[in-house]
């Protein structure tokens, strides 16, 4: 069981809500919601890690990643304007280590909720 913490200024908006629920997702490894969440010529660059280009390698990475189970996911802040989104905060695993993210969301229109882009910041502290 994940527990989940979440800054009460992360609700504020339906895209708020929705990266909200897409960290939830991720850390839960609920990679079904995370793939309908995102388009079919998906980019996310974990920097200093890897780039991953279309859904198909996005799952692949979704998957390797569902192994390493959170135990606890902190959500500090969660900001959006426009086609542009951001989340950072704590993730604490399963196997003891804990990673301080920052994720850099595009959508692919101002309006909807599919991301077309990730830019991911992760540190293990």
């Amino acid at each position: 069981m994940t527990k989940i913490i979440s800054s009460p200024n992360c609700g504020n908006s339906p895209k708020m809500e929705f990266l909200k629920q897409l960290n939830i997702a991720f850390a839960k490894g609920n990679s079904e919601f995370v793939t309908e969440s995102v388009t079919d010529d998906i980019v996310w660059d974990i920097i200093g890690d890897r780039k991953t280009e279309g859904k198909e390698k996005f799952v692949e990475e979704l998957e390797k990643m569902k192994s390493q189970q959170a135990t606890e996911l902190i959500i500090h802040q969660i900001l959006s304007h426009g086609k542009e989104g951001a989340a950072n905060g704590i993730m604490k695993m399963k196997n003891g280590k804990t990673y301080a993210f920052a994720d850099f969301y595009v959508f692919k229109d101002a309006k909807g909720t599919l991301i077309k882009s990730i830019t991911s910041y992760c540190i293990e502290i």
